[in-house]
């Protein structure tokens, strides 16, 4: 039998199935002969041992589409990151770290300000402008009132989809708010999934139907870019790149050096000064590291 691993606890892995049916299974010894581990977001085969009691054995993890490093989830098609627009104001130093993380491992990412109805048009507006021009897909929500529901839907639709983002910035209620409007049923799973002792939060998978699967990633407030090198770092800044060419310097770092063409355009208000703040901060931080 085939199905999708939703959740993996303490060596159980939790497969839901086309019928809509969970199974608690075991991974093979052969998994670590070979030393694969499977994956959220893997599709597997497993052998059914008690189609009562629904348990099983995971038995072959079938090609990946894509595996991620963190979160270490596979099969992913975009990611979705919820910060809240106003109370609190969005750390958007956290922001920009999460999109450079989902951009290094070439995942599609949009962005959800929610508890738009808190905000005024001129933070909205601002917000908008920023990360648009950054090249990304920008949506306005509340969970409260409903505003861009059907619009993040369809964003949602037929994908697998990775949501992280900061406490308080709604994600729970935007996300259960959405389950509500497929009409998921996430009960059961919660009760298989979150039974006795495994109160440690885990990445999990909610099958929204149609296709449709939901990525709960914990973990979101560590991200951190090690991973770059300096000089990598201003191609995950899009709205760089039209000004790079009026740099005085081949492979200026747009940080200290004269005549450089991203400055300029950070002067004249054509580059947001709170991106270029984290690129500068960032940049910093992957030099610093790269020292020691």
């Amino acid at each position: 039998m085939q199905g999708k691993i939703i959740k993996g606890i303490a060596g159980f892995y939790y497969v839901h199935t086309p019928e809509n049916q969970i199974y608690e299974c075991k991974a093979k010894g052969l998994f670590r002969k070979e030393k694969v581990k499977p994956l959220v977001g893997d599709d597997v085969c497993m052998d059914v041992i008690d189609p009562r009691e629904h348990t099983g054995n995971v038995v072959e993890i079938l090609t990946r589409k894509n595996a991620l490093i963190r979160p270490a989830v596979a099969n992913i098609d975009q990611a979705l990151v919820i910060f809240a627009a106003v109370s609190p104001r969005p750390n958007l130093n956290l922001l920009d770290r999460f999109l450079i993380t989902m951009q290094y491992q070439q995942v599609e990412t949009s962005i959800v300000f929610n508890k738009c109805d808190l905000a005024s048009e001129q933070e909205l507006s601002f917000l908008g402008t920023v990360y648009e021009k950054s090249g990304y897909r920008v949506l306005f929500t509340s969970a409260k009132t409903g505003l861009g529901h059907s619009e993040l839907a369809e964003v949602l639709h037929g994908r697998t989809t990775a949501v992280a983002g900061p406490s308080r910035g709604g994600k729970s209620s935007l996300i259960n708010s959405l389950q509500s409007e497929v009409r998921m049923e996430t009960g059961g799973i919660s009760e298989k999934i979150e039974r006795g002792k495994h109160t440690t939060r885990h990445s999990q998978l909610i099958a929204a139907g149609g296709g449709t699967y939901i990525m709960d990633t914990p973990g979101f407030s560590t991200l951190t870019v090690e991973q770059l090198g300096k000089e990598e770092l201003a191609g995950y800044f899009a709205e760089f790149t039209p000004y790079e060419p009026e740099c005085r310097f081949l492979g200026c770092s747009h940080t200290h050096e004269p005549d450089c063409g991203v400055k300029a355009a950070l002067e004249r208000g054509e580059i947001a000064g709170s991106r270029y703040e984290n690129y500068v901060q960032l940049y910093n931080e992957i030099k610093e590291k790269k020292r020691y």
